[in-house]
C-alpha cells in the first residue's frame, strides 16, 4: 500500500546544502534578500513539493539545486515588477505546484494571493502547503477553472494582477486573464525562448479583448538563459463572450 502523502513539513526530508547555495547565488543576481521567515515558508513549500511529486506530477525538475533556480528564483524574479506596479493582491492562474504564487506570497507577505487550480489533486496539494506554512491569513486556494471565475461577478474585472507560469500560450492567457483583471490591471506570464509567433498571436487576442500594452523583460539569472517576464496591461473593456470554453479555444485559436 502506498504511504500517505505528508501534510507536515517535518515529515519531509530536509533540503541539501546545494539547494541553499543555488538559491543564495540566484537571489544575489536578482538583487533580492529574503527574511528568515520567508525562507522557511519557501523551503517548506519545496520540501512538500518534492515529496508529493513522487505521486502527483507537480514538477519534472526534481534535483533540489535545480529546483532552487528553475522554480524558486524564476518565480521570485517578478518581485521588482510587482513592487514597482504597487500591486497589493494577485491571482495565480493554473497554480499547479504553487509556482510562482507561493514563493511570491512568502516574499511579499502584505499581499493577498489567490491560487487557482482546476485539478482537484493539485488544489489539495496547494491547500496542504498553505496549511503547513501557516499562510492562510494571506493565501487562499480556489479549485476552479478560469472560465467559471470569469463568470462570477465577485471575480470578474476585480484583480489588479494575474500571474501565470507554464500554463498556456500568451494569447490564451490574455483570453483567460483579461476578463479577471480590473481596468489597468496586469497579466504577468513567465516565458522563454523565441516568442515572436506567440506574441503576434497575443497581440490579436489583446485587440479582440479591448486592447492592451505588452512589455517583455529578460530574467538575468545564471541557469535561466532565455527566460523572460511578459507584462501585459489591460487597457480597454473586455467583451462579455470571453473567455471562451476550452473546446472553442481549441477550435479557433488566436
Amino acid at each position: 500500500m502506498r504511504e500517505p502523502l505528508p501534510t507536515r513539513i517535518d515529515a519531509t526530508p530536509a533540503l541539501p546544502a546545494e539547494y541553499h547555495a543555488g538559491l543564495d547565488a540566484a537571489l544575489d543576481e536578482l538583487g533580492l534578500a529574503l527574511e528568515p521567515p520567508t525562507r522557511l515558508i519557501i523551503d517548506g513549500h519545496i520540501r512538500l513539493l518534492l515529496a508529493w511529486t513522487r505521486s502527483i506530477n507537480l514538477t519534472a525538475i526534481r534535483a533540489p539545486a535545480a529546483v532552487a533556480v528553475a522554480h524558486v528564483a524564476d518565480s521570485l524574479s517578478a518581485i521588482p515588477l510587482l513592487r514597482a506596479r504597487s500591486v497589493e493582491r494577485f491571482l495565480d492562474l493554473g497554480s499547479g505546484g504553487g509556482l510562482p504564487g507561493i514563493p511570491l506570497a512568502a516574499a511579499l507577505p502584505a499581499m493577498d494571493v489567490c491560487l487557482v487550480e482546476a485539478r482537484a489533486k493539485k488544489a489539495r496539494f496547494l491547500e496542504t502547503v498553505v496549511s503547513a506554512t501557516r499562510s492562510s491569513a494571506t493565501v487562499r486556494v480556489l479549485a476552479a477553472r478560469a472560465e467559471v471565475l470569469a463568470a462570477d461577478p465577485a471575480q470578474r474585472g476585480t484583480w489588479p494582477a494575474v500571474t501565470a507560469r507554464a500554463v498556456a500560450s500568451t494569447a490564451e492567457l490574455v483570453e483567460l486573464a483579461f476578463p479577471l483583471l480590473e481596468p489597468g490591471g496586469i497579466l504577468l506570464a513567465w516565458k522563454r525562448a523565441d516568442l515572436r509567433l506567440e506574441l503576434a498571436a497575443a497581440e490579436r487576442a489583446m485587440a479582440a479583448l479591448g486592447g492592451g500594452q505588452l512589455r517583455s523583460r529578460p530574467v538575468h539569472v545564471s541557469g535561466l538563459d532565455g527566460h523572460v517576464l511578459i507584462e501585459i496591461r489591460r487597457t480597454g473593456s473586455v467583451p462579455q463572450g470571453y473567455p471562451r470554453e476550452p473546446r472553442e479555444r481549441r477550435r479557433r485559436p488566436w
